[in-house]
């Protein structure tokens, strides 16, 4: 589907990123990547004709010198992430790493460009959480991980509700178990996610047709957006794909 405007994607040097910035430069848009690493995102930059931002997500000088460099963005995908640690507890400053990448980074790029959206009255972010966050728990199983997407998702839900009325549109996705750096520790029998489903659904949110599921949970291999389209009133007053507490 053909778009428009600018998108800035955040860990977008590789993996996940990567397939999503080149999926929307395809699609028309001009694209902002950036990453910690000047030569993954360069190259991914020169090889789309985007651009390239080069920063930590945690940094907010950083974050809000993005802001002020890329212009006007009507979509924001906040993509960088890190993993948990092999144990459950762990280190506590490696813990808290874990938050701050995944939750603190997001929140600073949502806090630097939600305004302008809301300024010019338009804009959508997505942002990328991840089925640990609400998946039954097991024993064993790193707690900086799930528990930092399921706070992507609740910030998402709760943002969405309060932008929404002013026309920005706020979306949480998971992309599924994709194979990744990050995901090498998951045998090759794992149930993995074909890469091109989380960029086939950000190309739909970008595009305004689900805009009515902004706050909604969506997974990119469950809710691919021909299963979406069409239940938008369902999903909404059923109150469906929502992490909720059921009594």
């Amino acid at each position: 589907m053909p778009l428009s405007g600018r998108a800035l994607v955040t860990g977008g040097g590789r993996g996940i990123g990567e397939n999503i910035a080149r999926a929307l430069a395809g699609a028309g848009m001009r694209v902002i990547v950036t990453a910690r690493t000047e030569e993954q995102v360069g190259a991914v930059a020169r090889d789309i004709g985007g651009r390239a931002l080069v920063g930590d997500v945690t940094n907010r000088d950083d974050v809000e010198r993005w802001a002020s460099e890329a212009g006007d963005v009507d979509l924001l995908v906040c993509n960088a992430g890190i993993g948990g640690l092999e144990t459950p507890l762990g280190d506590p400053e490696q813990w808290w790493r874990t938050f701050e990448v995944n939750m603190l980074g997001l929140y600073l790029c949502c806090n630097a460009f939600a305004p302008g959206m809301v300024e010019r009255g338009s804009g959508r972010i997505v942002n990328i959480a991840s089925g640990a966050g609400y998946q039954p728990p097991r024993a064993g199983q790193p707690t900086a991980y799930g528990a930092s997407k399921a706070a992507v998702h609740r910030f998402s839900e709760l943002l969405a509700a309060d932008l929404a009325p002013k026309n920005v549109f706020v979306f949480s996705i998971s992309p599924g178990l994709v194979q990744t750096e990050m995901t090498k520790r998951f045998p090759d029998d794992a149930p993995w996610t074909p890469p091109e489903c989380a960029p086939a659904l950000v190309l739909a949110l970008a595009s305004g047709e689900l805009d009515g599921l902004a706050g909604r949970y969506l997974h990119a291999e469950h809710d691919p957006p021909g299963s979406l389209r069409g239940r938008v009133d369902e999903i909404v007053e059923q109150d469906l794909n929502a992490i909720r507490l059921r009594r």
